[in-house]
């Protein structure tokens, strides 16, 4: 039932009370499984108790515990508080039942340890609206709580807080105006390693039919790395890493051991490898249970073969934590050597790179490695395993340069954040614009973004040619948007046969 005042939707646990918003139908803060506290605390989510009477779903359900340091961010989010985590919102044009639109649903990044769907930069009015389809967001266990390796606990519970969101919405989105039967997951970063994530696995299949990875980030743990992280996050709170143990802690207090864990990651790069210098000590573990394989082998083996993919990522990814570092403009020889001997792909790595681009000053080096290793060229492996085991791929490129802190940002990391949702002056959009206002040409490509995701979503075809391993033809997103044979021909070639595999624990 809706009126104009007040639409009303019954849901399978119970009836929910929204708001019409500028020409949509918003509702927010829906649960969609029990809090996970208590008895349910580490555990899969569990399914979600029916409620008597309306219930309003006026504001976002609470943010569930993350690292407040990531990001420089510090002191307390400006959302709900409460133990209420796992919840869903709508942006819907109608919620006429034959409807049938598109459904969109956004899974948000942050290292796997920072985010929520009630974010301003995720607001989907605009999207939902250009597109005229219904945009789901929500939230899933992140950092210790959704991610950490521990004893008594299932592997990837954010993983699996994911799988009950799009449960979810199967049994309840026609409700709202969408269509079941034709459902996009899309993300950026770790949302976008999520996705992937949810291609391989089986829990998730035939819960979505089209797939967007934004900026695919390579880093999966192998399980035995996993359980070594979690370890030494446990005995920053003197604990062992078990439920038993670990649940006697509050959950908004034990994000501090992997705060206080990922200020000193460097210390264990005997260990750790690759993964020490990041300060990100949770990433979706190949348990082989609820994560087989990486997404890489699962789409190899053909297991997105029904599902079409549009995936790609932005042309200067790992500039933005240059910028963000301090260190746009320093970077030394000496460090450029370090981060070509720790990232490039194999023994010869450093001087594949020197050869390959001989007048690169460091700091371009320093970037160019850590742009393809961690964003650019796992995207890219994950279109050719696509089309490997016998699925369709479209792929992207973003070359146009964020405006704010000088210029110096150029097509970096989460920039088409804003660019997708229109939020330009909300969470990183204030940085990317800060000091230069929205320029014609971001509403532009804002427009093109709109165009491309929400016929994807529709048709499964974003307005460019599908991805073959012969033309390797790719959309480029700039002020002059063109189809070209992928832009980053020299990393491909460098990055040629290397395989992302489960990053292990070296001894």
């Amino acid at each position: 039932m809706t009126t104009a005042e007040n639409p009303v939707v019954s849901t399978e646990a119970g009836a929910v009370r929204g708001r019409h918003e500028d020409g949509l139908t918003v509702f927010r803060g829906i649960p969609f499984a029990e809090p996970p506290i208590g008895e349910h605390r580490f555990q899969a989510p569990q399914p979600l108790r029916a409620w008597e009477g309306v219930r309003e779903a006026y504001e976002f359900g609470p943010p569930p515990p993350q690292d407040m340091a990531f990001a420089g961010r510090g002191g307390q989010l400006d959302a709900p508080t409460g133990d209420d985590w796992l919840t869903v919102n709508v942006w819907t044009p109608g919620t006429e039942a034959l409807a049938r639109r598109p459904v969109m649903v956004w899974i948000y990044g942050g290292a796997y340890k920072a985010g929520h769907g009630g974010s301003p930069g995720y607001d989907a009015q605009h999207l939902a609206r250009a597109g005229d389809v219904v945009v789901v967001t929500f939230n899933y266990r992140l950092g210790i709580e959704g991610f950490a390796r521990i004893e008594g606990a299932p592997a990837n519970r954010g993983l699996l807080d994911q799988v009950a969101a799009l449960e979810w919405v199967r049994g309840n989105i026609a409700a709202f105006g969408g269509d079941p039967a034709q459902v996009t997951v899309f993300g950026e970063s770790a949302g976008a390693g999520s996705v992937a994530s949810l291609l391989a696995m089986p829990s998730a299949r035939g819960l979505f039919h089209r797939a967007v990875v934004q900026s695919l980030p390579g880093t999966f743990f192998s399980d035995e790395l996993a359980r070594d992280v979690a370890a030494e996050i446990a005995k920053e709170v003197n604990l062992p890493a078990t439920v038993e143990a670990l649940a006697t802690v509050d959950p908004r207090e034990l994000t501090s051991a992997g705060e206080a864990l990922g200020g000193k990651m460097g210390e264990y790069a005997d260990r750790w490898g690759r993964l020490a210098p990041t300060s990100t000590p949770f990433s979706p573990v190949v348990d082989g249970d609820v994560l087989p394989t990486t997404p890489w082998q699962a789409l190899a083996e053909g297991a997105g073969r029904d599902v079409e993919l549009l995936v790609g990522h932005n042309r200067d990814e790992y500039r933005l934590f240059i910028v963000m570092g301090g260190q746009f403009g320093k970077i030394t020889e000496e460090q450029a050597a370090w981060a070509l001997q720790t990232f490039g792909p194999g023994a010869g790595g450093e001087q594949t790179y020197r050869t390959a681009f001989p007048d690169a000053a460091p700091g371009e080096l320093y970037e160019r490695v850590q742009t393809d290793w961690l964003f650019n060229m796992p995207s890219l492996w994950l279109a050719e395993a696509q089309v490997a085991g016998g699925g369709r791929a479209h792929v992207y490129e973003l070359t146009w340069a964020a405006p704010g802190a000088g210029g110096s940002l150029g097509a970096c990391h989460g920039l088409d954040i804003p660019l997708v949702f229109g939020t330009y002056e909300a969470d990183l959009g204030n940085l990317l614009f800060m000091g230069s206002g929205v320029p014609d040409q971001a509403r532009e490509l804002t427009a093109r973004f709109h165009s491309a995701w929400t016929a994807f979503a529709r048709t499964g075809e974003p307005g460019w040619p599908t991805y073959d391993l012969d033309e390797r033809l790719v959309q480029v997103l700039d002020v002059k948007p063109e189809v070209q044979p992928y832009p980053e021909e020299v990393s491909r070639r460098i990055w040629e046969g290397y395989e992302f595999t489960p990053m292990p624990l070296l001894k």
